[in-house]
């Protein structure tokens, strides 16, 4: 089999990335006790345990397994040798993830959570090895093709982790957190009592902006929100009349993660509450003018983009504080989504800047059009 450039190996990598966070969640309190780490292997099963976690452990490693498997079989794998990698590499990050919660004092390693993690991955190469077999490996080439152009793996991966930053409360609708705030705060405590101290300080020490957020900055940025996922599209699509389907999708994709993380925090009965004239003007805007832009060449998509997704994150870095935007924060903290919210708060932060990296270097690349 030929080999291509597949968006499933960056995405087997992040969400690689997503169980050690996970599993070891919270990264604090790491200690040695003495005993021996590889003991959990044969103690007795234990007989506390719940079918979410049966459910979990088995499910969680499932998506890997198809991812793994996809990316192996798209680089030139055969089905019987990328199934096996599959399960081994799921099966050893299952058993390095249990290896160290040894060394945490919230977590116990489990021989069953290894087995269910192990056979979750085994389900995940079962069910790309069917999708493989029943031919969609190979149509979903003949679509790429047809849709995107060559090398874009990378812009397709940041489409489609776009609305999972979003399932995290944002500031603005449709627009999530750049993370400034929190960099601050975490520089200030890595740096606290060095010499770089004082000299960082004016970066780090920040009035408070408690004034209310403009309604015309409100609509900016809202629209750029909208508008900078679809110039990443631009950038790696087809030109032609496809683009408008992607701006299609890019909204119905926004607002339905939007809508689902606002009921997550205020209730299914307020899931549209962040349905305010501001935010609708501006996703409108976004969306239309998006729609202009669709003829873009390539290279001058990501150009703009460029552009967009720069002035996205210095108008964010001056909004004002939110009460209710704090009160959103604590509760995925410190309540139920404590084991999500961090993959979606990660993935918020990084993707502005990521996509910025991706567009300079799509800008730089003078084979594009």
């Amino acid at each position: 089999m030929a080999r291509h450039r597949s968006s499933a190996v960056p995405l087997a990598w992040l969400y690689a990335a997503l169980i050690v966070y996970a599993s070891l969640y919270p990264f604090v309190g790491w200690r040695v006790t003495g005993a021996e780490p590889w003991r959990f292997l044969v103690m007795p099963w234990s007989r506390w345990w719940s079918g979410f976690d049966l459910v979990s452990n088995l499910l969680g490693y499932l998506p890997l397994g198809v991812l793994v498997f996809g990316a192996l079989v798209r680089s030139g794998r055969s089905t019987l040798p990328a199934s096996m990698v599959t399960v081994g590499l799921g099966a050893g990050l299952s058993l390095a993830m249990e290896l160290a919660q040894n060394y945490l004092p919230q977590r116990v390693p489990s021989n069953i959570d290894l087995l269910l993690n192990s056979v979750g991955a085994a389900a995940g190469a079962a069910v790309g090895a069917l999708v493989h077999g029943l031919g969609f490996v190979g149509r979903w080439q003949t679509l790429r093709e047809r849709w995107f152009i060559a090398r874009s793996a990378g812009g397709i991966t940041l489409i489609l982790l776009w609305p999972l930053g979003l399932l995290f409360p944002t500031p603005v609708p449709l627009v999530a957190d750049q993370g400034l705030s929190d960099a601050r705060e975490a520089l200030a405590a890595l740096v606290e009592g060095s010499a770089a101290q004082d000299w960082l300080a004016p970066w780090m020490v920040v009035t408070p902006n408690l004034q209310p957020l403009a309604a015309s900055v409100e609509v900016t940025a809202v629209m750029m929100g909208v508008l900078a996922p679809c110039l990443v599209a631009f950038a790696v699509a087809q030109r032609g009349w496809r683009r408008l389907f992607m701006v299609l999708g890019a909204v119905t994709l926004g607002l339905a993660a939007t809508t689902l993380s606002t009921a997550l925090n205020f209730g299914p009965d307020h899931a549209l509450a962040w349905r305010t004239p501001t935010a609708l003007a501006g996703l409108a805007a976004g969306a239309g003018l998006a729609a202009l832009l669709a003829a873009l060449p390539n290279r001058a998509a990501a150009g703009l983009g460029l552009v967009v997704l720069g002035a996205l994150v210095a108008l964010m870095a001056q909004a004002p504080a939110d009460p209710y935007y704090a009160q959103s924060l604590q509760s995925w903290e410190q309540g139920r989504f404590i084991r999500f919210h961090g993959a979606a708060r990660w993935v918020g932060w990084l993707w502005p800047y990521a996509a910025l990296v991706y567009l300079l270097l799509r800008v730089a690349d003078r084979d594009q059009a």
